[in-house]
C-alpha cells in the first residue's frame, strides 16, 4: 500500500518532522555544535557514534552503518511497516495521508475489523474477572501466573455458552466478528468459535488485536485452536509475544522463539521478556522473515522429544536460505519431558538464563544432527555425513560462514572432495601431475570414561567435580576410581599425580592399565574442554563463545588490553598448574 501514498506528501511530511525531537523523544541526544550525538539505537556501543543531522534531514552512525530519514528511524525504531510508519509521522504532526479511495476504504476495513477484535479482547478479560471466570482464574494460578502478567498479556476467558461473545456485541460489530471468524456462521446461526476456554490476544506493532489463541479447560479433541485468517491476521507472518517483548525491551537484541503462549508468558512472569512464539505448526521462511525484520540473533528453544527435534530440524532447514553474515542463530533443546514453562518453574530464571547464553549455534547443530549413528572413523560413514550436509550447505547464499561450513564438513569427511583440478599442478616439465593428497589429522575418538581419566592426569584438581559425576552413572567406572584415589591421597597437581603413580605399588597395579588402546593423546586442552563439557554443557559453550569473540574482535593479541589477556589466559586453562 505504501505505493499509494502520494510522494509530494511524503516530501512535505519529512519537511515538517523536526528530526532532532522525533529522535530525541526516544533516546538521549547530546547537542554536538549544529548537530546531535548519542549512542546508537540499533546496535550496542560504548562510545556515541549515532549522529543527527536535522540541517539535513537524515542520520547516521559511524559503528553500524545505519541511516535514513525520519521515516527509516520510525521503521527501524519501532518496527513498523512504511504505512505505519508514515501513519505515525502524520499523527504527530497534525497531518492526514491522502490515501485514494481504494486504499480509505481498505484501512477503514481494516479497522473495523480490529475494532471488533479489540472488542472481543475486552470481553473475554471481563469474563475472566467475573463469576463465570473462577475455574479459568483457578487454573492460571495453578501455571504460576499473578495479577499483573495477566494483565499485560491480557488473558480471557471466552464464556461456555455458545453465543455469549456474539449477544454482547452491538448490531455494527457483529458483522465483523463473523468476517473474522471469532464467531461463526458456518451452519446458519451465529455460535462463538472459541468456547469455555482460557483466551490468548494476538496483538500487531500496534498493540491492536488481530487474532486470538483459545486453551481448553474442558475435554475437547483440540487443546488449542486458533483464530482463522482474515484480512488482518495472517498466521505465517504474526509473532505472538513480539508487541509484549518490545513494551519491555525498548531495544531488543536478541528474541527467543518458543513453541507455545504459555511458554512466553511463563518466561516473562519470571523475568525474561524477550520470548516469542510462532504461529502454526512450524517456523516457516515467512515467520523467520518476520523475526530477523526485528533482531539478528534468534534462539530456538523446542522441547527435547522427538517432535521438538523435528520442529528444529524445519526451523534450521527454513533458515539456511535467508542466512547472511551478521545474522547469528542457535539452539537450544529443553531436558526430555520439559518444556521452558516447567523448566523456568522447576530451576528458576537464572539457571535457565544460563541455558540460553550456552545455546547451541546453528553450524554446530547442523553437524551434530546429520553425524547421529555415523561413525566418522569410517569412509563409509564419512561419504554419507557429506552427503547429508552438502544439499544443506547448497541452500545457503555465499557468505562468509557458507564458506566456514563447507570446510567443516570437508575436514569432517576426510577432504575427501574428489576435485581433479584441485588435485593437479604443474610438474615442471610443461606439463601437469597429480598433487599429493595431504593427509589430514582425524581426532580419535575416545570413550567418555578415558577422556575423564585423561582429564584427571592433567588437572587433579577436577577430581571432586568428576568424583560427583561419576557417582550418577555407572559408564564412568575407571574415571570414578580414578578420581576416588586422587581425592583420598589429597592430590592437587600433575606433578604430585605422576611421582605417586611411579612410586606407589598398589596404585601402579590398579591404573596400569588405565589408558591401554589410545594410539594417541589429546592435546591438554581438547582434553579439559571435553570434561568441561560433559561436567557443564552449558557453561562450557559459554566459555568458547566467549574465548571466539575475544580472539575474532581483536586482530591480534597485542590489541588485547591486560584485563583481555588475562581472561583469555583463564579461558583457556593457562591458569592451571
Amino acid at each position: 500500500m505504501s505505493g499509494l501514498i502520494p510522494q509530494r506528501f511524503v516530501e512535505d511530511l519529512l519537511d515538517r518532522v523536526d528530526l532532532a525531537e522525533l529522535i530525541g523523544s526516544r533516546i538521549t541526544l547530546k547537542k554536538a555544535g549544529g548537530n546531535y550525538k548519542a549512542r546508537c539505537p540499533f546496535h550496542d556501543e560504548k562510545t556515541p557514534s549515532f549522529n543527527v543531522r536535522p540541517d539535513k534531514g537524515f542520520y547516521h552512525c559511524f559503528g553500524c552503518g545505519a541511516h535514513g530519514d525520519a521515516i527509516s528511524f520510525v521503521r527501524e525504531f519501532d518496527g513498523l511497516g512504511f504505512t505505519d510508519a508514515v501513519e505515525e509521522l502524520a499523527r504527530r504532526a497534525g497531518m492526514e495521508v491522502p490515501y485514494d479511495q481504494s486504499a480509505r476504504q481498505e484501512m477503514q476495513q481494516a479497522r473495523t475489523l480490529t475494532d471488533a477484535l479489540d472488542y472481543a479482547s475486552r470481553f473475554y478479560q471481563s469474563a475472566l474477572k467475573g463469576q463465570q471466570g473462577e475455574f479459568a482464574r483457578d487454573y492460571l494460578k495453578q501455571r504460576g501466573l499473578d495479577d499483573s502478567i495477566i494483565e499485560q498479556y491480557q488473558l480471557g476467558y471466552a464464556p461456555g455458552t455458545g453465543t455469549a461473545l456474539f449477544d454482547s456485541a452491538s448490531r455494527d460489530l457483529q458483522g465483523p466478528l463473523v468476517e473474522t471468524g471469532t464467531v461463526s456462521d458456518r451452519y446458519g446461526r451465529p455460535r462463538d468459535l472459541f468456547r469455555n476456554r482460557v483466551m490468548f490476544p494476538i496483538r500487531n506493532s500496534r498493540g491492536r488485536t488481530i487474532a486470538f489463541g483459545g486453551r481448553t479447560l474442558g475435554d475437547d479433541k483440540a487443546k488449542y485452536i486458533n483464530s482463522p485468517e482474515s484480512d488482518v491476521f495472517h498466521k505465517s507472518r504474526e509473532i505472538y509475544g513480539l508487541y509484549e517483548a518490545k513494551q519491555s525491551i525498548r531495544q531488543l537484541d536478541r528474541l527467543l522463539v518458543v513453541e507455545g503462549y504459555m511458554d512466553v508468558i511463563a518466561l516473562a512472569q519470571n523475568g525474561i521478556h524477550f520470548a516469542v512464539a510462532t504461529l502454526g505448526t512450524a517456523t516457516n521462511q515467512d515467520s523467520l522473515s518476520a523475526l530477523l525484520k526485528q533482531v539478528r540473533h534468534l534462539v530456538f528453544c523446542f522441547d527435547g522429544d522427538q517432535a521438538g527435534y523435528r520442529a528444529a530440524d524445519k526451523a534450521l532447514e527454513n533458515a539456511l536460505e535467508l542466512l547472511t553474515d551478521g545474522l547469528h542463530l542457535q539452539f537450544l533443546m529443553m531436558p526430555d519431558g520439559e518444556d521452558p514453562d516447567t523448566l523456568v518453574r522447576k530451576e528458576g530464571p537464572d539457571a535457565f538464563q544460563e541455558r540460553i547464553n550456552g545455546a547451541t549455534p546453528l553450524s554446530r547443530y547442523l553437524f551434530n544432527r546429520q553425524s547421529e549413528g555415523l561413525d566418522l572413523t569410517l569412509p563409509e560413514d564419512r561419504g554419507e555425513l557429506k552427503a547429508r550436509v552438502e544439499p544443506l550447505l547448497k541452500k545457503m547464499p555465499r557468505s562468509t560462514l557458507r564458506d566456514a561450513m563447507w570446510h567443516e564438513m570437508l575436514r569432517l569427511c576426510g577432504n575427501n572432495r574428489g576435485d581433479w583440478q584441485n588435485r593437479r599442478q604443474p610438474n615442471g616439465k610443461g606439463g601437469y601431475g597429480e598433487r599429493r593428497v595431504q593427509e589430514q589429522r582425524i581426532d580419535v575418538k575416545l570413550s567418555k570414561d578415558t577422556q575423564l581419566c585423561l582429564a584427571l592426569l592433567e588437572a587433579p584438581d577436577m577430581a571432586s567435580e568428576i568424583a560427583e559425576l561419576c557417582r550418577s552413572s555407572r559408564q564412568y567406572r575407571q574415571a570414578g576410581q580414578f578420581a576416588g584415589w586422587i581425592l583420598e591421597r589429597a592430590i592437587k597437581d600433575r606433578r604430585s599425580l605422576v611421582r605417586e603413580l611411579a612410586t606407589d605399588n598398589r596404585a601402579r597395579e590398579q591404573f596400569y592399565n588405565l589408558f591401554d588402546g589410545i594410539e594417541h593423546i589429546p592435546a591438554r586442552e581438547q582434553t579439559l574442554a571435553g570434561a568441561r563439557e560433559m561436567l557443564n554443557p552449558n557453561r562450557e559453550v559459554a566459555r568458547k563463545q566467549r574465548l571466539t569473540s575475544l580472539l575474532s574482535e581483536k586482530r591480534s593479541l597485542a590489541d588485547l588490553s591486560a584485563e583481555e589477556r588475562q581472561e583469555l589466559k583463564a579461558l583457556t586453562g593457562q591458569n592451571d598448574d
